[in-house]
C-alpha cells in the first residue's frame, strides 16, 4: 500500500488524513492523485466504495486559494445525497484549512436560501447540474474563474438525462479548467462526455473484479408469490445489523418497508417522493443503526454514505447489468466483507443470464435458507435524537458529545454518529440508554442552552 505522505500535500491536508485516520490510499487513491495533483484531466472507472471521493476531493481543496472571492471548484453529482456525501468528505479534508468556504446547492430545497447563501461567493460549490444551472440563469453563481471540475457517477448522471445541462455549465466554465470524470462504469455515452470535456485525459480503469474480491454474492431462485417470504427468510437467516434492499419501483419499496416493519423488523423507505427532510432522516437513522433495514431504489441509494454495510439484498434483479454491479459495490467497502444476495423469479432468468455474460463467470445459486423456528427480527442496536439546533447554531458534534458525556452522565461507548445540519443535529443513542440521553439532554441543556430534543 502506498502511503498518503508520499504525496506532495500542504500539511494542513496531511493533518486532516491523519485526523480521518486516513494512512495508506486505496487503489483508485493510488493511480488517480499523483495525475489530479499534477493538474492533468482523468477519467476514471471505480466502483462506489472505493475512496474515489478523496482521490479528486484532495485534488479539489489543494487548487483553492482561499484569499481570492470566487468559485474556483464545481463537483457535479447527481443526486442530493450524493452531493451531501461529498460535501462532508471535503468539509473534513479542508477543515484545517482556514477560511475555505463551501456550498451545497442542490434542487428539491427552497432556492431563497441558496441565493442568501451566494451573496458572498463560496471557494468550492458542490451540486445537482438542474440547480446550478437554475443559478447560473438568475445571476447569482458566476462559474467563469473555475479551476476544476469534477463529474462524480458521471454514469449515472448521464442515465438521469443531465448530459444537456452538463454541457451547458461546462461551457460556462474556462477552456483550460482541469477536468476529472468519475464513473462506476464507462459506456460509450461517458466516453463521448469525456471527449467533448476534457483534454488529452488520463484513463485509470479499477477493475471491479479486482475490487470486489471481499464481496461475496449468491443467487436465489423463488416462487414470485412467495417473493416476501423468500426476503424475510434471507433477513432473518442473515441476522445482518444493517441491511439494504433494493427494488426497481417506489410502489415496491412503500410495500416492502411497510409490510417487514409489521414483521418487527426496523425498517424504513427511501425514494424520491419522499420529502427532503424525510429522505435525509432517513438515511442519518440507517447510518447511525436505529434502521436497520433499508428499502430503496437505486437513485435514492446513490448517496448513501456507509463504510460498514454487511449486506445488500435485491428484492429483484435489476434491469441492467451495470446497475447490479452498482447496488452489490454498496457492500465489501473500505476492506470490508459483504454479502449480496439476490432473488430471482423464473421471469427474470434472461436478466441473470445477461449478468453471467458480463461477468463471464457462473452465478452462484444457492438454495433459500431456513432460518431457526426462533429467529424473529431484532430491533435497531440503536435511537435517534434530533436536536433542533444546527451548524448556523455554532453547534458542533463535541458539544453533543460533551453534554450527553458530562451532564446526562452517559458513557462515551453508548454515543453513536452525530450528523450535524445547517439547522438540525442527529445523535445515535445505544437503544437500552436513548430514554436517559433524551431526559437529561432535555432537562440540563446543551452549552447552557435548553434546546428542543425529539426521539424519532
Amino acid at each position: 500500500m502506498t502511503a498518503f505522505s508520499t504525496l506532495p500535500l500542504d500539511p494542513a491536508l496531511v493533518r486532516a488524513l491523519d485526523a480521518l485516520g486516513h494512512t495508506a490510499m486505496t487503489p483508485v487513491q493510488a493511480a488517480a492523485l499523483p495525475e489530479v495533483l499534477a493538474g492533468h484531466d482523468v477519467i476514471a472507472e471505480a466502483r462506489t466504495g472505493s475512496g474515489k471521493t478523496i482521490a479528486f476531493g484532495l485534488g479539489v481543496v489543494a487548487r483553492i486559494d482561499t484569499s481570492a472571492s470566487h468559485v474556483q471548484a464545481l463537483v457535479l453529482c447527481p443526486t442530493r445525497e450524493l452531493a451531501d456525501q461529498v460535501s462532508r468528505e471535503l468539509r473534513a479534508l479542508a477543515r484545517f484549512l482556514p477560511n475555505l468556504k463551501l456550498l451545497t446547492l442542490c434542487g428539491g430545497i427552497p432556492l431563497r436560501p441558496q441565493l442568501a447563501s451566494l451573496v458572498h461567493a463560496p471557494h468550492v460549490v458542490v451540486g445537482t447540474p438542474g440547480r446550478i444551472e437554475e443559478l447560473v440563469e438568475n445571476g447569482v453563481l458566476a462559474l467563469g474563474e473555475v479551476r476544476v471540475l469534477v463529474l462524480d457517477e458521471a454514469d449515472r448522471m448521464l442515465d438521469m438525462g443531465f448530459q444537456p445541462p452538463i454541457e451547458r455549465i461546462a461551457a460556462l466554465t474556462p477552456a483550460g479548467r482541469q477536468t476529472l470524470l468519475f464513473s462506476a462504469t464507462l459506456p460509450e455515452a461517458v466516453r463521448a462526455s469525456s471527449r467533448a470535456l476534457q483534454r488529452t485525459p488520463v484513463e485509470l480503469i479499477i477493475r471491479a473484479e479486482d475490487a470486489d474480491d471481499d464481496i461475496v454474492e449468491a443467487f436465489i431462485e423463488i416462487d414470485p408469490a412467495r417473493r416476501f417470504d423468500a426476503c424475510e427468510r434471507v433477513l432473518l437467516a442473515e441476522a445482518a445489523p444493517s441491511t439494504l434492499v433494493f427494488c426497481n419501483m417506489r410502489r415496491e419499496v412503500d410495500d416492502l418497508a411497510e409490510g417487514l416493519a409489521r414483521r418487527g423488523f426496523a425498517a424504513l423507505p427511501l425514494h424520491g417522493d419522499l420529502d427532503q427532510r424525510v429522505r435525509e432522516e432517513t438515511l442519518v437513522r440507517f447510518a447511525n443503526r436505529s434502521c436497520s433495514v433499508l428499502v430503496a431504489t437505486d437513485v435514492a441509494a446513490r448517496g448513501l454514505d456507509i463504510e460498514d454495510l454487511p449486506l445488500v439484498l435485491n428484492w429483484e434483479l435489476a434491469s441492467d447489468a451495470d446497475v447490479h454491479r452498482h447496488r452489490v459495490g454498496r457492500t465489501g467497502r473500505a476492506g470490508r466483507s459483504g454479502r449480496a444476495v439476490s432473488l430471482v423469479a423464473p421471469a427474470e432468468m434472461a436478466r441473470a443470464h445477461a449478468l453471467e455474460a458480463r461477468c463471464g463467470r457462473a452465478l452462484p445459486w444457492i438454495d433459500l435458507p431456513r432460518p431457526a423456528p426462533s429467529a424473529r427480527a431484532a430491533p435497531a442496536q440503536m435511537q435517534t435524537l434530533r436536536i433542533d439546533a444546527g451548524r448556523q447554531d455554532k453547534l458542533r458534534p463535541g458539544d453533543i458529545l460533551g453534554a450527553l458525556t458530562g451532564t446526562a452522565g452517559l458513557a462515551g461507548d453508548v454515543v453513536g454518529r452525530i450528523t450535524i445540519f445547517p439547522t438540525r443535529s442527529y445523535v445515535g443513542i445505544r437503544r437500552e440508554q436513548a430514554k436517559q440521553a433524551l431526559e437529561r439532554l432535555r432537562s440540563g441543556g446543551i452549552k447552557g442552552r435548553r434546546l428542543r430534543v425529539q426521539a424519532i
